[in-house]
């Protein structure tokens, strides 16, 4: 097989999300495996003595600055964002927002709107209650499933 025709078959597994490719011709056959990187293999490197006898205080700190923050856990019923689209707290720009934190609002109330592909979709309150939190800014792109409220 070619050699120019071997590395484009390589570039086209590494690029897809094909695991494995066999092809079998007249003049050989190849098999090209796509394995998961494994994980980042850690070097060992021999230190003079000299260097191990000083204290290591900074480790530690590093360490801990590396930790994943928990995220506080929000009470009530969260509003998610039933599409992709930018959020919008009113109906037009200088208008009165249709929820604001602190709010009583009713089940099937508009609470934004959503605009997707040039359609404005208002989205109502799919519980009654009162507004504790807007999690979106104004003009900002949200995602499907994103918190868009909390209503305790």
């Amino acid at each position: 097989m070619d050699l120019r025709k071997l590395k484009t078959l390589i570039d086209l597994v590494s690029e897809s999300n094909i695991s494995e490719l066999e092809i079998t011709e007249a003049d050989g056959k190849v098999r090209i495996v796509k394995t998961e990187p494994a994980a980042p293999v850690q070097q060992m490197m021999q230190v003079p003595n000299m260097m191990m006898a000083a204290p290591m205080q900074a480790a530690p700190a590093v360490a801990h600055a590396t930790e994943p923050v928990a995220e506080p856990v929000e009470t009530g019923h969260t509003v998610k964002s039933p599409m992709v689209g930018t959020f919008y707290r009113s109906a037009n720009p200088g208008a009165k927002a249709f929820a604001e934190a602190g709010d009583a609002i009713k089940e099937g109330q508009p609470i934004c709107i959503i605009e997707a592909m040039k359609i404005m979709n208002e989205i109502e309150a799919d519980k009654s209650g009162t507004v504790t939190r807007i999690l979106c800014e104004n003009g900002q792109a949200v995602e499907f499933g994103q918190p868009l409220f909390i209503i305790e």
